[in-house]
């Protein structure tokens, strides 16, 4: 290491609820890193984030956090509905390279300011996307081009478990999280661009709420949020991908399934769910998977995909939070010229997200 490299990054997080929390363990797992100050207005949040970051200062507001001196960098996980206008005060005040959390914003009219927002911003801005980052999901987009000779069909399928509970409910209203297809889904469509790399133009879908959170009344209002759907995509270079979400399905003993086919052959990711959920009396959770079935010769190859239990211990992301932060890091100490996630990046994984739960309310193909 250089001096340079050497000198520990200080960083300002803004949000510590379960996702910061998160952020806050894999930190602390990259040498030369601190935590200056954290603003988290929730008291039991606060005491949780203060345990993990016990040498950071709580301060009372976002104007506060930016005021704190030393800080080389920003951390926002927030509510989905804070964050535009958080970027906008760091922009106008303090604009350092910032880490914000998916989905970037959560309403059609936001779209305009956070690419105005982006051109005029002085510094780098990472889109938080933790599923690139998933060892078994890299070696995927790794070899795909390889395996299938070009992706021509990309498949993603999660069954997972409900909403988590989270300060205030925020996630079970379509008016703070954007919705289930832009607050949970935004990856998939991220994962998409990404490994098909063209832009969407047309987006077909059906779902909605069919179980979660029905019987729950939160300040006099039952959650909208939707549990389940399926997402068709065309892409301008006339590949197709499909997304298929179900939040009543924490029985599956993979969490994700990503299935990409070309005329070579076929490649696939298995990824499990968070290790906390897994059930003991089920003995060791299961290890992602890669599994290559070329054409020609027939048979399926699988690559096992372990990853270190510190990191899976670390959060719910099968290890990526880890692997995307020490990516951020490089882009703070001027080791890589930009972020992996563009600002474009993620508007367009939130475009997506929209547009899918447009077509579900009004029965229509959106043209993108």
């Amino acid at each position: 290491m250089t001096m340079q490299d050497s000198r520990v990054i200080t960083y300002g997080v803004i949000g510590c609820g379960m996702m910061g929390q998160e952020h806050l363990r894999n930190i602390a797992l990259l040498p030369g890193t601190a935590i200056g100050a954290i603003f988290e207005p929730d008291a039991a949040m606060r005491a949780r984030a203060a345990a993990l970051a016990p040498g950071a200062r709580m301060v009372d507001s976002v104007a506060d956090l930016l005021a704190h001196p030393g800080l080389d960098c920003l951390l926002i996980a927030s509510p989905n509905h804070r964050h535009v206008e958080q970027l906008q005060a760091v922009a106008a005040h303090r604009p350092l390279p910032v880490l914000v959390e998916k989905p970037l914003f959560t309403q059609a009219s936001d779209a305009a300011a956070v690419a105005e927002l982006a051109a005029r911003h002085a510094a780098p801005v990472w889109v938080a996307m933790e599923y690139r980052y998933m060892p078994p999901v890299a070696r995927l987009l790794e070899m795909a081009q390889e395996a299938t000779g070009g992706i021509r069909m990309l498949s993603i399928r999660e069954h997972r478990y409900p909403f988590l509970s989270k300060v205030g409910q925020w996630n079970r209203f379509n008016r703070y999280s954007g919705g289930t297809f832009v607050e949970k889904c935004c990856h998939f469509f991220d994962l998409m661009r990404l490994a098909l790399g063209s832009d969407p133009v047309r987006v077909m879908a059906t779902g909605g709420q069919a179980l979660n959170h029905l019987d729950e009344v939160h300040d006099g209002r039952t959650p909208d949020i939707f549990d389940h759907g399926y997402v068709a995509v065309d892409f301008a270079d006339g590949t197709r991908a499909m997304l298929e979400l179900c939040m009543f399905a924490e029985g599956s003993r993979w969490q994700e399934e990503i299935s990409a086919v070309g005329p070579r052959g076929k490649i696939e990711a298995f990824v499990p769910g968070p290790t906390r959920f897994w059930p003991a009396h089920l003995g060791d959770p299961p290890v992602a998977q890669v599994v290559v079935s070329p054409r020609e010769p027939r048979g399926p190859q699988v690559h096992v995909i372990p990853v270190d239990p510190t990191l899976l211990d670390a959060g719910d992301h099968n290890g990526s939070t880890f692997y995307q932060h020490r990516g951020f890091l490089e882009l703070v100490r001027g080791q890589r010229e930009r972020p992996d996630v563009s600002v474009q990046d993620g508007i367009w994984a939130v475009r997506m997200g929209l547009a899918a739960q447009t077509a579900m309310i009004e029965r229509r193909v959106v043209e993108l």
